[in-house]
């Protein structure tokens, strides 16, 4: 589903106004957070997919590392998941299934949390994901509201999972290509949440599928700021423009272009960057606003994550593509 059906979806849904509530759906964040204590907030989040990968192992920790990114997008540490499955029953073998739930866990236990069970249906694809519930202070939530004019921006993870995802599945893709890109959506984001804590931010979010500008423009909406994005700064995953050129584009893409018409200015943007911008991301890195003067402390703890974007006073558009 793309970001405008979900939008159009909870447009007749009325919040029940609560003061607990602390984060909502209504500005698109990664997950909902309510307080239960003073020095407490749950963090609750939920997503699974079909398999992304070929790997049952694989496809296991990568829809469960892209599940507990959310609780880590909020500032937050995840402490219990619970399984979401649909198995094709007597079309795969049960040993499937168990490669996936194995990958998981795998994945779960690495985050520092527990499975403690879960529900499955039949279905005629094969799917998997998580709940997962998570603990944060509700004074060092990280939201999409917390950026403000000055602030830069760094991504903590190369672009380019769903172009690379797609071209797998096309058997276009080299091994040494495929295992990049496995390692990279296998790859926690504890590590850059916790960082960007220790640096003082209150807003980030993870890039996923409504893709990068997806993802920066909801910030941009709910802390009422214009996104300058360096289009020549972004990193990409190796592969990434070459399997582009052979046309591995994905029918999310589409949907995040038509979304974000109105809210993007793109100057003399290439064909091939704006679909790397719009590219949905599976378990993709964090996108999050630093205080200039924090970003060198933010870069030494994560050497890989790159400046790519800063904050001005809204203007008119949500986004411009420099």
């Amino acid at each position: 589903m793309g970001p405008a059906d979900l939008k159009q979806a909870l447009a007749p849904l009325q919040r029940r106004d609560d003061p607990r509530l602390l984060v909502g759906h209504e500005t698109f964040d990664d997950a909902g957070i309510f307080r239960i204590s003073p020095e407490m907030a749950l963090v609750q989040t939920v997503d699974f997919f079909a398999p992304i990968v070929d790997d049952p192992y694989d496809f296991g920790r990568v829809a469960a590392t892209n599940a507990l990114s959310d609780v880590f997008a909020m500032g937050g540490e995840p402490i219990t998941a619970m399984n979401i499955v649909g198995f094709p029953t007597g079309k795969l073998p049960i040993e499937v299934l168990s490669d996936v739930l194995r990958g998981g866990q795998d994945a779960v236990h690495e985050a520092g949390a527990h499975i403690v069970g879960g529900h499955s249906i039949t279905d005629e694809e094969l799917k998997y994901g998580l709940s997962v519930t998570g603990i944060v202070h509700p004074d060092r939530v990280l939201t999409n509201a917390g950026a403000v004019p000055g602030d830069v921006f760094v991504l903590t993870k190369a672009l380019g999972t769903g172009i690379l995802a797609t071209a797998a599945k096309r058997g276009l893709l080299p091994d040494a290509e495929r295992i990049g890109l496995t390692k990279s959506m296998t790859t926690l984001n504890a590590a850059a949440s916790r960082a960007a804590l220790a640096a003082g931010t209150r807003c980030a979010t993870d890039v996923t599928g409504f893709g990068l500008l997806g993802h920066a423009s909801h910030i941009a909406r709910a802390s009422n700021i214009t996104i300058r994005i360096h289009a020549a700064a972004l990193p990409l995953l190796a592969g990434t423009r070459a399997m582009l050129e052979r046309g591995a584009l994905t029918g999310g893409a589409a949907r995040n272009v038509s979304y974000l018409e109105p809210l993007v200015e793109w100057g003399s943007t290439t064909d091939e960057m704006r679909a790397i911008l719009v590219d949905p991301q599976t378990s993709g890195g964090l996108f999050i606003a630093l205080k200039p003067d924090r970003v060198d402390e933010f870069l030494r703890a994560m050497p890989d994550a790159v400046v790519v974007a800063e904050a001005f006073p809204r203007g008119a558009r949500a986004i411009v593509v420099a």
